[in-house]
């Protein structure tokens, strides 16, 4: 059994061209120190946040030198019948289901909307060491231009509950598991710019947004929006100088109130 509860965001990693230009740019931005790069492994290199283990970030393999991204990994007890549930429910499997060693089992895929995103069945490595504290993973949201596509295949390969926010002006869903909501899905509309493709985006918690920012900005990263303050704390979307968008978010700075939720049957 995997110490995260089936589709439970477990664990995060990115490829970068540029490898030690991300290490520094996350060190200074979220305070993250690194481990020694596995050989073996094409230098996968794990970050820390306080000693404890919140992500990876890794050099390209030859020949494979594509634009950086954030990949996300949910939870799976059995990534073998995760993989065959994702074919069934339209989404496309990239990559495995493949053995990483003793740490794990590995699936990369896509949903139908194109939003690509990994399923990780844990053997030695479990995954976040931990979460929804400064440096560490803290939330993920989907955004699709295919919502009712997107919200079908994922309540289809995990076992999410589904809650629908009461807003006119904003397509949101919450998905949760038995301990509480794990992921979030934004229907993309006319305000996002046609060349942005439905992703996932990963939101890492710090202690001060705007200095968060400040230092993204100073070390050649974007800010697209925000900060903001929300009544789930104050949060601004990123991208790095390598171009992997990632968000950022004080959990202890709220404002407003939280919105009230539907459930989806």
């Amino acid at each position: 059994m995997t110490t995260f509860a089936t589709g439970t965001p477990c664990w995060a990693d990115a490829m970068f061209t540029d490898f030690q230009g991300a290490k520094t740019f996350y060190g200074d931005v979220l305070g993250w120190t690194f481990g020694e790069s596995s050989t073996e492994f094409g230098n996968y290199t794990q970050a820390y946040a306080d000693g404890k283990a919140v992500a990876a970030v890794v050099p390209p393999m030859p020949g494979a030198e594509e634009r950086s991204a954030w990949c996300l990994y949910f939870a799976s007890d059995d990534a073998a019948a995760t993989a065959e549930a994702i074919r069934a429910a339209g989404g496309e499997v990239v990559m495995g289901p493949m053995r990483v060693s003793e740490f794990g089992t590995m699936v990369i895929a896509r949903d139908p909307s194109g939003v690509a995103f990994g399923v990780w069945e844990a053997g030695q490595h479990k995954g976040f060491e931990k979460v929804a504290e400064p440096g560490a993973y803290c939330w993920a949201e989907v955004y699709t231009r295919q919502p009712r596509q997107s919200d079908a295949f994922f309540a289809a390969v995990f076992p999410y509950r589904a809650q629908q926010v009461d807003d006119e002006q904003m397509d949101f869903r919450v998905f949760s598991l038995t301990d509480g909501p794990v992921l979030g899905r934004m229907a993309m509309g006319e305000d996002f710019p046609a060349e942005v493709p439905s992703h996932l985006q990963v939101y890492f918690a710090v202690d001060d947004c705007d200095a968060a920012v400040a230092r993204a900005t100073a070390g050649g990263g974007q800010a697209h929006f925000g900060p903001m303050d929300t009544p789930y704390g104050r949060f601004a979307s990123l991208t790095d100088p390598q171009g992997a968008g990632f968000a950022v978010i004080d959990v202890t700075r709220t404002a407003g109130e939280t919105p009230k939720m539907t459930d989806v049957t």
